[in-house]
């Protein structure tokens, strides 16, 4: 797991604790999920490539930092990726975005695309997914396969939460993509969600059953 990132840091953690409780209200539920992905953001974006540019202050010219290149982009993976999306944008207002139409076959679970729509030059660009869980990891790998065909800089995968077998299936199909994660669980049970996990991240953050 050499190219999992767990995301420590005691708020992240906090967030996350209130998060898996079963009476957490959609209300809470979706304001705790945008504050968490604003705190991961940061970390998911600490590598981003800089350069000088030369500016003037009130009080003199110098040499400042930027971000380099064009302009990063958050792939949200429908409908569940849209609850992370948010607080990503929070940090990183200027991103562009994409969105990726998948849903799980309940007998199959393998993932199944409806809809794809991404920004401009995509091979000029940083990706990064988001989808709240890497379960069965079908999703994530579809979602990579589809945005590996536009030849971008680089893709990372973020969510709140993942277990061994989502691990193992993802870094299978694309070692070079390094997933960004809250929290690491137990297992996936029959039904392909994770244990202890949250429950189902899309009905929980839109209030659905």
């Amino acid at each position: 797991m050499s190219n999992v990132h767990v995301i420590n840091h005691p708020l992240v953690q906090h967030k996350l604790t209130l998060m898996r409780k079963k009476e957490a209200s959609t209300n809470s539920f979706r304001r705790l999920l945008n504050e968490l992905a604003s705190l991961m953001a940061y970390e998911v974006t600490r590598d981003m490539p800089m350069s000088e540019v030369e500016i003037e202050t009130p009080l003199e010219t110098m040499k400042a930092k930027v971000i380099d290149g064009k302009k990063l982009v958050f792939v949200s993976i429908l409908r569940a990726g849209n609850g992370i999306l948010e607080g990503m944008l929070n940090v990183v207002p200027g991103a562009r975005v994409g969105h990726v139409g998948l849903y799980r076959d309940p007998k199959t679970l393998t993932a199944v695309e409806y809809y794809f729509k991404m920004p401009s030059e995509m091979h000029e660009r940083d990706v990064v997914i988001v989808d709240p869980m890497l379960a069965t990891g079908n999703s994530a790998i579809a979602a990579v396969d589809r945005l590996k065909e536009m030849k971008p800089k680089s893709i990372k995968f973020v969510c709140l939460l993942t277990c061994p077998e989502g691990v193992a299936a993802l870094q299978k199909a694309h070692p070079d993509v390094p997933i960004y994660t809250a929290a690491i669980d137990r297992q996936l049970n029959d039904h392909g969600y994770i244990l202890p996990g949250l429950g189902d991240a899309g009905d929980r953050i839109f209030g659905t059953k």
